[in-house]
C-alpha cells in the first residue's frame, strides 16, 4: 500500500473510531498515531545518522544493530541478521563477569519460540548466590535486563531453582521509550517477583580508577560504588552490622572495611562478610554506559 493510501486509510479508521466510540477515543487514537510516527521517525533519523557517520568499509548491518533502538526495529520486522538464540548468548556473555561476583554462572536450558504465552527462555544458574536472597534476586534482575535489551522478543524467562519468574515486556510495545523505562505495578515490598526500576548513572558519579569508591544518590537512595580491576560494583550504602554509611570505609584490596565497626566485606563476592552481607544492587556496564536497578524493597527502605 502506497504512503498516501496508507495515510488515507489511517484517517478513515480514526473517523470510524470517533463515530463508534466518541471524540475522547478519537483523541487517544490521535495521540497513539503521533507516538508511532515519532517513534519510527526517530528510528529512521538514527539510521541515517549512523550510516552517514559509519567508518569507511564498515558493515552497514553491524553499524545498525549496534544501536539499541534501530536493532529493536529490525527485530520487530524480522530483519535482524542474528537469531534470538545468538542474541540471548550475547546478552548472557555481557552479564557473566557480574555473575562471577556472586560465585555463579548461567547457561541456557532451553528456548521455546513457540510457547503459548510467547517465546520463553529457560536458564540454569550454577553455584550462584550461596543462598543469599538479595544476591539471588540481584542476579535475576540483571539477567532479565540484559536479555530484554538485546532480545526483547523473549516474553518470559524461567530460571531453574528460583522462586518466581518475572515476565519480560512484549516486543517493544511500540513505545518511544522501552517498557522498563516506565514505572509499573509492583508487588508489595519484598515479595518475590517485585519489579525493579533501572536508572542510568552520569559519568561524574562513577569512581574512575581501580581501587576507588564513591557514594551517589539514585532516586533518593545512597549507593556505594566500588571500582575494582575489570568490574564496577554497586551496594546499598549501609553497613549491615552497625547501619553506618560506607563513604568513609577503607578498601583493602578486595575487602571493604567499615570505618565504624571494622567489619570486612568481600566486594567481588557479592559483599559477603564473616558477620553479615552487604546489599548488592544490580548493575550493568556496557559501551560507556552504567545502569543500576533499585528493587522495590530498596526503594522503600530507610537510608
Amino acid at each position: 500500500m502506497a504512503g498516501q493510501e496508507t495515510g488515507e486509510r489511517i484517517g478513515a479508521l480514526l473517523d470510524e473510531l470517533a463515530r463508534q466510540a466518541g471524540p475522547e477515543a478519537r483523541d487517544v487514537a490521535d495521540e497513539l498515531v503521533r507516538c508511532l510516527v515519532e517513534f519510527y521517525g526517530e528510528g529512521l533519523a538514527r539510521t541515517v545518522r549512523l550510516l552517514r557517520s559509519a567508518p569507511k568499509g564498515a558493515d552497514p548491518l553491524a553499524v545498525l544493530t549496534a544501536d539499541e533502538l534501530v536493532s529493536d526495529l529490525l527485530i520487530l520486522h524480522d530483519l535482524h541478521p542474528e537469531d534470538t538464540a545468538t542474541r540471548v548468548g550475547r546478552a548472557l556473555d555481557k552479564v557473566r563477569p557480574y555473575l562471577g561476583s556472586h560465585a555463579g554462572d548461567v547457561e541456557v536450558a532451553g528456548l521455546d519460540m513457540e510457547a503459548a504465552d510467547g517465546p520463553t527462555l529457560r536458564l540454569r544458574l550454577r553455584g550462584s548466590c550461596d543462598g543469599c536472597p538479595s544476591s539471588t534476586q540481584t542476579v535475576r534482575w540483571t539477567i532479565e535486563e540484559a536479555v530484554a535489551r538485546i532480545a526483547p522478543e523473549v516474553a518470559h524467562i524461567e530460571v531453574e531453582g528460583m522462586a518466581a519468574e518475572s515476565p519480560q515486556p512484549a516486543l517493544l510495545q511500540i513505545l518511544p521509550h522501552r517498557p522498563d523505562d516506565a514505572p509499573g505495578e509492583a508487588a508489595p515490598s519484598g515479595e518475590p517477583g517485585e519489579a525493579a526500576r533501572w536508572y542510568e548513572l552520569g559519568p561524574r558519579s562513577l569512581p574512575a580508577d581501580d581501587g576507588a569508591t564513591g557514594v551517589t544518590e539514585v532516586s533518593g537512595r545512597a549507593l556505594l560504588l566500588v571500582r575494582l580491576p575489570g568490574q564496577l560494583y554497586a551496594y546499598r550504602d549501609r553497613c549491615p552490622l552497625c547501619a553506618a554509611g560506607l563513604a568513609p570505609a577503607v578498601l583493602d584490596g578486595e575487602l571493604l572495611r567499615c570505618a565504624d565497626c571494622d567489619a570486612a566485606f568481600d566486594v567481588r563476592r557479592a559483599g559477603r562478610g564473616d558477620r553479615g552481607h552487604l546489599d548488592p544492587v544490580p548493575l550493568l556496564e556496557e559501551n560507556g554506559s552504567v545502569r543500576v536497578a533499585l528493587p522495590g524493597e530498596l526503594l522503600g527502605a530507610g537510608p
